[in-house]
C-alpha cells in the first residue's frame, strides 16, 4: 500500500504543488486548509506522514503538532515561511521531525519525506530487532517503546530513531554532522543546532534516572552514549 501523507496549509497553490511532486512519486495525498480540518481529518484517518505549515486559521501549525503528539508519533515535516531559529527550537520541541522553509525545492521536500518514511517505515515491518538494555533504560526498537526505571516515556520518531542510533554504537562519538547523516538520512540543510535540540529532549526525558548521564557531549567534536561504571 503506498504511503499516505496529509498536506496543512492555507495557501491552495502551495499544497496543490506539493501534492502533485508527491504523487508523481506514488504517494497518496490528503489536503487540509486550516488546523481544525486538519486535527478532524487525522482523527479520521491513518496517515504516514503529515507536512505542516505553522501559520495556518483556526488553530495554528504548532498547536497541531502539539495536539498530534499527544496520541501519535507519525513524522512531521513543519513547511513555514517562518525561518528564524526560535522558530525551528519550537517546532522541534512540540514534536517535529524536519523543518522546511519556504520558499523551498519541492524535489527537496519529497526527498525529505522519503527520507523520514525510510526510517520510520523499516520498524513496521516483520523483521525483528534485539532490544538494547542499559541500567535503568531499555530501548525497544520492535515496538518503538523506550523505558526508564521501568516507566515507559514517550520520544517523538526524531527522538527514538538518535537515542537507539547512539546507544547501539555504545562509546563511538560522533559529530553533529555524522548525526544527521546517519539519524536524518539525507544532506540536511538546516541548522546543526537540530541535533542539540533533539539531544537536549531525550536528556530532559531521561531525566531523574542513570539513563539521563548516558549521552555526553564530547565538547568541539559532537556526542556518545557511554554508561560508566
Amino acid at each position: 500500500m503506498n504511503n499516505k501523507i496529509l498536506v496543512v496549509d492555507d495557501e491552495k497553490r502551495m499544497v496543490e504543488l506539493v501534492k502533485l511532486y508527491l504523487e508523481r512519486e506514488g504517494f497518496v495525498v490528503d489536503e487540509a486548509f486550516d488546523g481544525q480540518q486538519a486535527l478532524d481529518m487525522i482523527d479520521n484517518n491513518e496517515y504516514d506522514l503529515v507536512i505542516l505549515d505553522i501559520m495556518i486559521p483556526i488553530v495554528d501549525g504548532l498547536t497541531v503538532c502539539k495536539e498530534i503528539r499527544r496520541t501519535s508519533d507519525i513524522p512531521i515535516i513543519m513547511l513555514t515561511a517562518r525561518g528564524e531559529e526560535f522558530d525551528k527550537v519550537l517546532g522541534f520541541e512540540l514534536g517535529a521531525d524536519d523543518y522546511v522553509v519556504k520558499p523551498f525545492s519541492p524535489r527537496e521536500l519529497t526527498a525529505r519525506v522519503k527520507a523520514l518514511l525510510r526510517r520510520w517505515n523499516p520498524l513496521k515491518k516483520e523483521e525483528l530487532y534485539e532490544d538494547i538494555e542499559f541500567p535503568d533504560l531499555v530501548i525497544k526498537p520492535n515496538s518503538r517503546k523506550v523505558e526508564v526505571a521501568g516507566r515507559e516515556v514517550y520520544l517523538t520518531p526524531k527522538e527514538f530513531d538518535l537515542l537507539y542510533y547512539l546507544a547501539k554504537n555504545e562509546d563511538i562519538v560522533f559529530t553533529r554532522e555524522k548525526l544527521l547523516e546517519e539519524v536524518w538520512g539525507y544532506d540536511f540543510f538546516g541548522s546543526l543546532r537540530t541535533v542539540d535540540t533533539h539531544i537536549k529532549q531525550i536528556r530532559e526525558k531521561l531525566g531523574g534516572s542513570k539513563a539521563a548521564s548516558y549521552i555526553n557531549t564530547v565538547w568541539g567534536v559532537g556526542y556518545k552514549f557511554e554508561v560508566k561504571g
